[in-house]
């Protein structure tokens, strides 16, 4: 066997068309060989969807029954088509098209523009929020930046279920949405943000699919063009299709019925944003001689961590939980999955960091760790706790692989060695592509042993690594590969943000790890009021809550750790629940709301974290953040650390500041950790507003516990009074 078998990111090519069937279940199987017309695959969690979709084309293209360039298939994610590309490059049908609903359209109008409408196409914006708030400036409307926010939403929501501004009031009461204004005031604004965009000859992302559905309705011509080109549609995750992205789909089929879509109605969760499982529920109804395959061989998850997903599903009530899909592991037995309970959530994150240290020390790489929580919102307190306890981390969401510095240089050097490479001394000894990869790399600061400690350096060296083993997968794969032809990959890979792995715990909210998935989960802050949501009040929005958990579960391959905390602060009102959600569920839970007041039970729940040694919990009303300069309500964690809205006036001392973040850096250099691991710079900035005069004051400034004010109070204090810590006076 060589090695290239062993690799998960580049296997080797199929030799034939029947080979591409190998390996293949016979539920994928029949997926893969349904060729002619329509096919609905209903795929549960960890399936293979995409393997079997991906093996369908391929068969079809390696058997001559489909010509790569008349399949179009469609996703939701840059990843995942990206993904889906590379799949389909190493089974042989590499000419596909393989895009997402919004590039696939973009292409079109750009390509059809000229014909059909004439003149320069207008500018595509990549945010709203600007033109928005100039269009509320425009109607003497007053909105802060969280209403800003959420108009901006219900104009794409708007947009996407086609709704025009005259026709939002009646169709906001219709689709029960929780309104951010009054609803004419919605409308009116709705109404003079198109009037901007038609000033500045701008388009947004929705303008893009509604200009491209007006121009297939109009131009028969240009429809019947695209139809030419395009004769098979294979449509991903078709739970989350919004009615303008159906009739989009439709526009491009016309009359024929050559489309195979794969979804799964219990994973919808993108309701707000117009997404609707209906046109996968009724696929059958449309298409009544339609070719039917359910997926349920789940090959992610242990049967104890299905077990809990099925679980989920039995209690759900709704036209998508009709058609739920019962999973069957295909793994070996692992681990029952954890409850905890703590007191507050600082002690839940310093839980889960524990516990992610634990097992850090066991061997789990941190790339193979999530936690994951409903609101982005909860995110610094993980963050803050894992840099406590020293252990790296990456932000779902936050600055992409390909855009790192290193990452960047790094590119432009294996470019450059690939285009030079016969008078590069360093490539003289390098005999293959990983070598040469190396041997570049070096230059760059790679080195065979990764540096000491977990700051900037470490996490620069984790960048250029995952470079190597992406050069060594590629090799194995395609054993006469050259430089340029990494260079090539990388440059695919970039475009689609299919980044390579990276070590660090990954964070991230609910909804952006759908479609991801880790050997160890943590799911945390799954109580009452956060799973399921306090505002969502109907009953759909209850079931998708629940639907949210349930992707949640099925992210997790081995190791599932479920937690909730009984109050947000420390000493504060121990009045949460455990979500409803687990009634029934978690050991010692009855499915009655009687169970759900209960506090846990015996067998697979960590008790013993409701308080801490020695302190007996104080009860006090949990007081509401206010703004100490406007007096606003403050609800985003990084405007409470400092106390005040992030536009108000800031009374930092500058000079203050720059000293805390120099010492800061003297820190981190000292204990080998990131400069964030000893105070967060929102942190800093309270210090350098508050400039405490003693403990008391330091410790009130949220980032500074009883941890940091043991090991850093002393030197911050002595900063803050001017002096240099161990007691010298500042020389001004």
């Amino acid at each position: 066997m060589t090695a290239a078998t062993h690799s998960p990111l580049f296997p080797q090519t199929p030799d034939t068309a029947d080979a591409v069937l190998e390996g293949l279940d016979p539920e994928q199987r029949e997926v893969a060989t349904a060729l002619h017309g329509p096919v609905c695959v209903l795929a549960g969690a960890g399936t293979g969807k995409t393997r079997a979709i991906t093996h369908r084309i391929a068969y079809g293209v390696r058997a001559g029954i489909l010509q790569p360039s008349s399949v179009l298939a469609v996703t939701f994610t840059n990843r995942a088509a990206g993904e889906m590309r590379g799949r389909l490059r190493q089974l042989g049908a590499g000419g596909v098209q393989a895009r997402t609903f919004h590039s696939a359209a973009l292409r079109q109008l750009q390509y059809f523009w000229p014909k059909a409408i004439g003149g320069p196409m207008p500018r595509l914006v990549d945010r709203k929020i600007q033109l928005v708030a100039d269009a509320a400036a425009a109607c003497r409307i007053r909105l802060d930046r969280g209403e800003l926010r959420d108009v901006t939403g219900e104009i794409e929501w708007c947009k996407v279920t086609q709704t025009v501004p005259a026709d939002y009031p009646f169709a906001a009461v219709k689709a029960g949405r929780e309104t951010p204004r009054d609803p004419a005031e919605i409308a009116q604004l709705y109404s003079a943000y198109e009037d901007v965009k038609r000033d500045r000859a701008v388009i947004d992302f929705e303008d893009v699919l509604l200009l491209t559905v007006a121009v297939l309705q109009d131009r028969q011509d240009v429809a019947d063009q695209v139809r030419s080109q395009y004769q098979h549609f294979v449509v991903d995750e078709y739970q989350d299709v919004s009615p303008l992205q159906q009739r989009l789909l439709e526009l491009w089929l016309g009359d024929r019925d050559n489309l195979c879509v794969v979804g799964d109605a219990s994973q919808t969760i993108y309701s707000f944003t117009g997404a609707t499982p209906d046109h996968l529920l009724d696929f059958r109804t449309r298409h009544p001689g339609a070719t039917v395959v359910k997926l349920v061989r789940d090959y992610r998850s242990t049967p104890q961590v299905v077990h809990l997903a099925n679980g989920l599903l039995a209690q759900a009530r709704g036209r998508a939980a009709d058609h739920r899909l019962e999973l069957i592991s295909q793994r070996a037995p692992g681990p029952e999955p954890v409850y905890a309970e703590y007191p507050d959530e600082p002690a839940e994150a310093e839980g889960a960091a524990r516990r992610i240290r634990e097992l850090m020390a066991s061997g789990v790489r941190a790339s193979e760790i999530a936690v994951l929580f409903r609101t982005n919102s909860q995110s610094e307190t993980y963050e803050q706790a894992l840099a406590d306890a020293g252990v790296p981390y990456q932000l779902r969401g936050a600055e992409r692989f390909f855009d790192r510095p290193e990452v960047r240089k790094a590119g432009i050097a294996l470019r450059a060695a690939a285009r030079f490479g016969g008078n590069d001394s360093l490539l003289d000894d390098a005999v293959d592509l990983p070598s040469q990869v190396r041997a570049v790399l070096s230059g760059e600061g790679w080195t065979t042993e990764p540096p000491a400690g977990s700051g900037a350096v470490r996490e620069r060296w984790e960048s250029l690594a995952a470079l190597v083993n992406l050069a060594q997968d590629f090799s194995a794969a395609r054993p006469g590969a050259t430089l340029s032809d990494l260079v090539a990959e990388l440059d695919e890979r970039a475009g689609a943000q299919h980044a390579p792995t990276v070590e660090g715990v990954t964070l991230a909210s609910l909804h952006s790890a759908k479609g991801l998935e880790w050997d160890v989960v943590f799911l945390v802050g799954v109580a009452e009021g956060m799973m399921p949501i306090t505002y969502a009040k109907t009953d759909e929005q209850i079931e998708e809550e629940r639907r949210l958990l349930y992707v949640g579960v099925t992210r997790a391959r081995q190791h599932l750790h479920v937690s909730w905390a009984l109050s947000r602060s420390p000493g504060g009102r121990a009045n949460r629940r455990p979500s409803r959600f687990l009634d029934g569920l978690r050991p010692g839970s009855a499915s009655t709301t009687a169970g759900r007041a209960a506090a846990g039970g015996p067998g697979g729940v960590e008790r013993g974290f409701t308080s801490r040694p020695g302190v007996t919990p104080r009860r006090r009303q949990r007081t509401v953040a206010r703004c100490r300069v406007c007096g606003r309500t403050l609800t985003d964690a990084g405007e409470m650390k400092l106390m005040r809205c992030e536009d108000c006036p800031s009374d930092m001392d500058e000079g203050l500041y720059e000293r805390l973040r120099e010492w800061r850096a003297v820190q981190a250099q000292r204990s080998g950790q990131p400069a964030y691991c000893v105070f967060t710079d929102k942190t800093l900035m309270a210090i350098a507003e508050a400039a405490p005069d003693d403990e008391g004051e330091l410790t009130r400034i949220p980032g500074v516990g009883r941890r940091k004010l043991n090991r850093y109070g002393a030197d911050v204090l002595a900063i803050c009074a001017g002096q240099e810590p161990g007691g010298e006076e500042v020389e001004d």
